[in-house]
C-alpha cells in the first residue's frame, strides 16, 4: 500500500482519537535514529504466496481450533503477546508486530535469534522505543509508522498491532490470510481498547475488499461495520 492511499484513513483515525500527527512523526524519527541497520522488508519475501496466520492476542487464541489453524499455516505473523501464547503451545512465529506496550523481553529475544519484529513508532511510545530498541539486534527490527514513511521506517498500512500484521502480510504478497485469536467483542477490554478494535474491524473490512478475499473473522459482522472513514463502496 502506498502512503497516499493510506493517508486519508490515517487522518480519520487521528481525528477520531485526537492523535497528534507530529507525535507519530517523532516516534518514526526516533526509531530511525536508533537503528544503524534495520530489517529489509524485502526479506519477508518468504511470505509471498503463503497462507499466513494473523494471530491476535485475544482469549480465543488458546482454543484448540485456533491453535491448530496456526500450526497448519505456512507462516505466522503475531501481534504483541500472541507470540508468547503461541510459544507456550510450541508454535513459533515468523514475524512479530508490536508497538512495545508489552513483553519487551520477547522482542529482544526474537531479534537475537533472527526472527524479524516490526516495531511501531507513534506519539505515545517514545520511552519504550528508547528503552527497548537499543537492546535489540537492529538487523531484525523492521521499523514502522502510521505517518509518512521516511528512511528505513516503512508504512504498509494498519493501526493496531493485529491489523497491522494483516496489512504487512498483504504488502509482502501473502496468498491467503487466516485470523486466529481475534475477539472483537472481548468483554475484558477497556473502552479505549474496544474502540481500537472497532477500527481494526473496519480496516480488515477494507483490506478484504482490496484483496477480493472474504475473511472468516468478519463473517456475520459485515453488515454492522461502520465504514465511515475507510474507502469502500456502500453496501
Amino acid at each position: 500500500m502506498e502512503f497516499d492511499e493510506w493517508e486519508p484513513v490515517y487522518e480519520a483515525i487521528c481525528s477520531d482519537f485526537g492523535y497528534d500527527r507530529a507525535g507519530d512523526e517523532r516516534g518514526r524519527d526516533l526509531l530511525a535514529s536508533l537503528l544503524e541497520k534495520s530489517f529489509d522488508l524485502a526479506d519477508l519475501s518468504f511470505v509471498g504466496g503463503a497462507t499466513a496466520a494473523i494471530a491476535g492476542a485475544g482469549p480465543s487464541l488458546e482454543t484448540e481450533r485456533d491453535l491448530e489453524r496456526a500450526r497448519e499455516a505456512d507462516v505466522v505473523l503475531a501481534a504483541s503477546t500472541a507470540v508468547d501464547t503461541l510459544a507456550s503451545h510450541g508454535i513459533d512465529v515468523d514475524c512479530m508486530v508490536t508497538d512495545l506496550d508489552k513483553n519487551p523481553d520477547t522482542v529482544e529475544r526474537l531479534t537475537a535469534r533472527g526472527t524479524p519484529v516490526a516495531v511501531h513508532g507513534h506519539g505515545d511510545n517514545l520511552a519504550a522505543i528508547r528503552d527497548v530498541v537499543p537492546d535489540c539486534d537492529g538487523a531484525y527490527v523492521l521499523p514502522t509508522t502510521q505517518a509518512a514513511p521516511r528512511g528505513p521506517v516503512r508504512n504498509v498500512g494498519g493501526f493496531t498491532d493485529g491489523d497491522r500484521a494483516a496489512f504487512l502480510a498483504d504488502h509482502v504478497g501473502a496468498a491467503r490470510l487466516e485470523f486466529v485469536g481475534w475477539d472483537f467483542d472481548d468483554p475484558a477490554v477497556d473502552p479505549a481498547k474496544a474502540h481500537k478494535l472497532e477500527w481494526a474491524e473496519r480496516l480488515l473490512y477494507w483490506l478484504e475488499s482490496r484483496r477480493d478475499e472474504r475473511f472468516a473473522v468478519l463473517d456475520g459482522r459485515r453488515d454492522s461495520i461502520d465504514i465511515d472513514g475507510i474507502p469502500v463502496g456502500s453496501r
